[in-house]
């Protein structure tokens, strides 16, 4: 069989620039980080987030008991000290005597107490909720078979918590640097209802506060003075701006109107190259780029024909041709780089191209597709080139096969939206960047409970291996070993396939400084300044 070629459709660049009148424009100044993020928040409510657009801005306005610095490692955030009991089940923490919420209320260890009782509570339908399933009692919480009071999280005193885990979990410390294990602020709640995330009420215990929120235009954050390092945090505004269109995004920065950007139009990857040398940053991220399936739905319930679809995709030249090499083709969930783990990969990884062609081929001849009949396929994508760049390279390789590939592409919000709301899709196009450097953060978002499940996977064996990893919490190489386990059924069954494992694609004003290179590409606005 020929192996099919495809010469990658990209769009010109707009010959007109989206413009922001001066008046609407965020303020420009020497104290002034003019930061595009590639999308909007769904949400500012921590426990009802789940993208990295939303983490960057929620790091800056929260901080949970422990955060990440400038270089993704751990550092004290609220809490200034922890101990771990000898069986690694009870970590007591040490809040800090000025920690302070941004109106002057102190934080105590009772607001993390609530905080923890909300994420898990199903009314507030957080996402994330099963991430701290690790938590004594959380799961219990979250399904409605426990009480809130049976959290194993209690306020010794008010600046003293207590958190009691099922067992032993080794990567609990970098799990509470994510958002949903950031505290909120109880009486803003109590009396404003949702409207408390709105600019004038929001009340966080950040380096930041929210300022303005002008949908599709910018997010204005102000230094907060009561912030207990307020003296070491040397801006004092960051203004989130939305980048869906990169292209634009880099006319901006050139223009001086944003000082970074977390992405960059990946087809024009070598011009930018020579045109603003060490200014791109490109380098390894803990991320995967995959396609959900929906597995409940004609005839993607079928394994087979997932796999047909999977192996007649040409990772090598998505990697190489639509994002000009700046991704590595992706055959399993978790990516490398994680000490002391190897991911199990798909058993067509080390196949030519054309032996999966040809048996993808085979695989719909079996079923009766064909370029006479073919197999309709809808993919779907939130809006940035390189998305659509990818979704068109994978319409123009399966087409020889017989799969009639149609693209839906909408905002960012509308997406995910539709994803997490389990809405009817065949395929769409979706990114996990580790929450912590371990493989259950890439493994975890396939069990059933999570609201991240965005396939409706459903496998008694991965849940059973995921559980053995679980239990197996107190020998590393043991828990390891099992989640490898339960990668290679979750590789196998193609519950989500993945396409590519990230490099963060960075561009970044010399301007900025403090702004470092890292695994996370977590980059909190406390630790930058501007010259």
């Amino acid at each position: 069989m020929t192996r099919s070629r495809f010469r990658p459709l990209f769009r010109p660049l707009l010959l007109a620039v989206m413009a922001l009148s001066l008046a609407a424009a965020p303020a420009l100044a020497a104290g002034t980080w003019n930061r595009g993020n590639s999308a909007d928040p769904e949400s500012l409510d921590p426990h009802k987030t789940s993208t990295v657009y939303e983490a960057h801005i929620l790091r800056d306005l929260f901080e949970g008991l422990v955060m990440q610095d400038g270089t993704s490692d751990l550092v004290p955030g609220a809490a200034e000290s922890w101990t771990v009991s000898d069986d690694g089940t009870v970590y007591t923490f040490k809040i800090r005597d000025d920690a302070v919420w941004s109106n002057g209320d102190p934080v105590t260890a009772e607001d993390f107490v609530y905080s923890l009782r909300r994420l898990q509570d199903p009314a507030t339908g957080a996402e994330y909720a099963s991430m701290l399933y690790v938590v004594k009692g959380a799961e219990e919480v979250n399904t409605g078979k426990g009480k809130p009071e049976d959290l194993g999280v209690r306020a010794i005193d008010d600046k003293t918590l207590e958190i009691t885990l099922k067992a032993p979990t080794p990567y609990f410390l970098e799990m509470l640097t994510h958002q949903s294990a950031y505290p909120v602020h109880k009486p803003s709640l109590d009396t404003l209802g949702a409207e408390w995330i709105k600019p004038g009420n929001l009340v966080s215990n950040g380096a930041f506060t929210l300022t303005e929120f002008v949908p599709n235009d910018h997010i204005k954050l102000t230094k907060n003075p009561t912030f207990h390092a307020a003296d070491t945090v040397a801006l004092d505004v960051v203004n989130y701006i939305p980048t869906e269109d990169r292209s634009t995004a880099i006319k901006r920065f050139e223009a001086g109107e944003l000082d970074s950007n977390d992405d960059l139009p990946t087809e024009q990857l070598a011009d930018l190259r020579a045109k603003f040398g060490d200014q791109i940053k490109i380098g390894p991220y803990l991320g995967t780029y995959y396609y959900a399936v929906k597995l409940d739905k004609e005839p993607w319930e079928n394994a087979k024909l997932r796999r047909a679809v999977s192996m007649a995709i040409d990772r090598d030249f998505l990697a190489e041709g639509v994002w000009g090499g700046s991704m590595i083709p992706a055959y399993s969930m978790v990516p490398p780089g994680i000490e002391g783990y190897t991911p199990a990969t798909a058993d067509y990884a080390d196949m030519t191209q054309l032996d999966r062609e040809d048996e993808a081929q085979a695989i719909l001849t079996e079923f009766g597709y064909g370029p006479d009949k073919p197999l309709k396929l809808e993919i779907r994508f939130n809006t940035s080139e390189n998305h659509r760049n990818t979704a068109v390279a994978i319409q123009e390789q399966l087409k020889p096969l017989g799969i009639d590939v149609t693209m839906v592409n909408t905002d960012t919000k509308t997406h995910y939206g539709l994803l997490e709301q389990k809405g009817d899709f065949d395929y769409a196009r979706a990114g996990w960047i580790a929450d912590y450097k371990d493989p259950e953060s890439f493994l975890g978002i396939s069990r059933k409970a999570s609201g991240n499940n965005y396939s409706n996977y459903d496998s008694p064996a991965f849940e059973a291996a995921m559980d053995a990893a679980a239990a197996a919490g107190s020998d590393p190489a043991k828990r390891l070993e099992e989640l490898a386990k339960a990668e290679k059924i979750l590789v196998d069954d193609l519950a989500n396939m993945p396409l590519l494992y990230y490099s963060y694609h960075n561009i970044v004003s010399p301007k900025l400084s403090g702004w470092q290179e890292n695994v996370m590409d977590v980059h909190p606005s406390r630790y930058i300044s501007k010259n």
